[in-house]
């Protein structure tokens, strides 16, 4: 079974591979589809770790645990802010790469951040078996909510939770619209 970090960082691991498929294609279909999976993967991603992963630093970390988790979703502002610029852009518009370029450079130095600082350091508090648990519950998280950014919605339970879940059947209905890599 996988841990909570397995989870996370294979996460990040696939937001790295969409991103490198954009910035390596110039065909607007193959830029488009690999768009929407970049941002469908990075709005449930971040969303997932609000509402499963900071909470459990506030709760086994104290204090400590609690700026983690408030650095943490300040930087996840950042990048849903860039997030939905993005999501809003064509693959024709100049723009396109260069807003990704920027988000990216945000999103890979909070990765980098939470990989080596953030995870160790839950891990450290969790049983292996707690680890597993919460992964489960990152993954099953993930399925109801939203899809695209919404840099304005509440970032903390039990709001974030209630507007996700109001909002996730929305985004839901439009993905049915939206074009999306062949092999996914």
């Amino acid at each position: 079974m996988a841990s909570l970090s397995d989870k996370i960082i294979q996460d990040h691991a696939e937001l790295h591979s969409y991103y490198n498929e954009i910035m390596s294609s110039s065909d607007p279909d193959v830029l488009t589809r690999n768009q929407n999976l970049f941002v469908w993967e990075l709005a449930r991603h971040s969303i997932g770790e609000e509402l499963v992963v900071y909470p459990l630093f506030e709760k086994l970390l104290g204090d400590k645990g609690k700026e983690m988790a408030d650095k943490d979703r300040e930087e996840h502002l950042k990048v849903k802010k860039l997030l939905h610029t993005f999501q809003g852009l064509k693959a024709d518009d100049p723009e396109f790469k260069n807003t990704l370029q920027a988000l990216y450079k945000d999103l890979k130095q909070h990765i980098e951040e939470e990989e080596r600082d953030d995870l160790p350091t839950l891990e450290k508090a969790l049983s292996s078996d707690d680890s597993e648990s919460y992964a489960k519950s990152f993954e099953r998280t993930k399925k109801f909510t939203p899809t695209r950014s919404h840099p304005s919605a509440p970032d903390k339970p039990p709001f974030e939770t209630v507007v996700g879940l109001m909002t996730a059947p929305m985004d839901k209905l439009a993905d049915m619209f939206r074009k999306f890599p062949q092999n996914n």
